[in-house]
């Protein structure tokens, strides 16, 4: 049975042992964080002293910003399968920048992308617009988070629009962060995926070749080549999630106009005061007022109300204000009990918010 080393969690250190495991001459690993809280969390998940689940290339942490890290298996077929779909949906192989950390899945699935295309990635400097201008192919690509593409839209437009097209995942893209992009000339394609199907599988709701979506009852369903293979030693977990080749997600979407639209998560209704509040929708509503920069809307286990509405907030409305604004569309019901401000959202390596340190400091 194969065995798991760990590797450190650089480009360069990644790339090597990625390379290794796609041409089947290396061993498999698991890339650590240089952050020592995080390369914790990924030796626990990891468990590189235990025998090793066949088939498995990679197994890569997922971030826990709503409960417990787990070790995703993924295999060299699935790797490749990714990249390969992603290519033909852009329209070929080509260059590619890496702006994200390697030991999360966008970021491998960058440097995987570029090892099949036969191309040499560009490691992000200190400078986007720099790092952008290093870039020879003929087409030239990038992934990033909401966060960064909304940070260079104001500093490094001109290098953005450099690219044929730019992959945002991580996280849901807020339509007025799409409407500013298009506007400006930029080709951000939104992605839907996660560690467990190999990065984006769904580009602007359409799945990729070799994807299927399905919907249980709201819950996204997902089939094909670049699904994970289970769980690093939670076979019972992996038994709960991957269902006759389907693995069912924790979100829920819905299909508009054949493509699919992800509005929240399953665990995003609550109930509060005995009244069912869909949290994604009143966080869509309060990114809607023009004083609010950035929101996330949380339930925190409440002695009165079973479940308290907290919307943590980046701008300058008061409370009672968002109340209101809430109660304009929504009903006075959903609106938020309390209101926290901050200055930024806590957020993840990943460019994920840390929903768990949210929640920790109001509990």
């Amino acid at each position: 049975m194969a065995t798991l080393r760990l590797v450190p969690g650089t480009a360069d250190a990644v790339l090597s042992a990625l390379s290794g495991v796609l041409d089947g001459t290396g061993t498999p690993f698991a890339p650590v964080p240089d952050d020592a809280a995080a390369a914790v969390r990924v030796k626990q998940a990891a468990a590189p002293d235990e025998p090793l689940e066949d088939g498995t290339a990679v197994v890569l942490t997922t971030s826990g910003s709503s409960g417990e890290p787990k070790g995703v298996l993924l295999s060299r077929d699935a790797l490749i399968a990714s990249a390969v779909a992603t290519h033909d949906r852009l329209g070929g192989p080509g260059q590619w920048l890496l702006p994200m950390k390697p030991y999360f899945v966008g970021g491998l699935q960058i440097l995987t992308r570029s090892l099949v295309a036969g191309t040499t990635p560009v490691i992000l400097g200190r400078s986007f617009t720099e790092s952008a201008a290093q870039l020879t192919g003929a087409r030239r690509y990038t992934a990033m988070v909401p966060t960064q593409l909304a940070r260079y839209l104001d500093t490094d437009l001109d290098a953005l629009r450099s690219f044929d097209a730019i992959i945002i995942g991580g996280a849901s893209m807020p339509q007025q962060l799409r409407s500013k992009t298009a506007d400006a000339g930029v080709t951000a394609i939104p992605a839907y995926g996660m560690t467990e199907t190999g990065s984006g599988c769904v580009y602007a709701g359409t799945p990729l070749d070799g994807t299927s979506i399905d919907l249980d009852d709201g819950r996204i369903l997902i089939k094909g080549s670049t699904l994970f293979s289970g769980y690093r030693l939670r076979p019972e977990l992996t038994a709960e999630v991957l269902r006759d080749g389907w693995f069912r997600t924790q979100d829920r979407g819905e299909f508009v106009d054949g493509r699919l639209r992800v509005v929240g998560r399953v665990d995003d209704v609550v109930i509060s005061g005995g009244v069912n509040v869909t949290l994604t929708t009143v966080q869509a509503r309060l990114l809607e007022h023009p004083g609010v920069r950035d929101a996330v809307v949380l339930g925190v286990p409440d002695a009165e109300w079973g479940t308290r509405v907290v919307a943590f907030v980046v701008g300058v409305p008061a409370r009672d204000e968002l109340r209101d604004w809430v109660s304009q569309t929504l009903p006075r019901t959903w609106a938020p009990r309390d209101v926290v401000e901050l200055q930024a959202l806590p957020m993840l390596a990943s460019g994920k918010v840390d929903r768990q340190a949210l929640l920790d400091g109001v509990r």
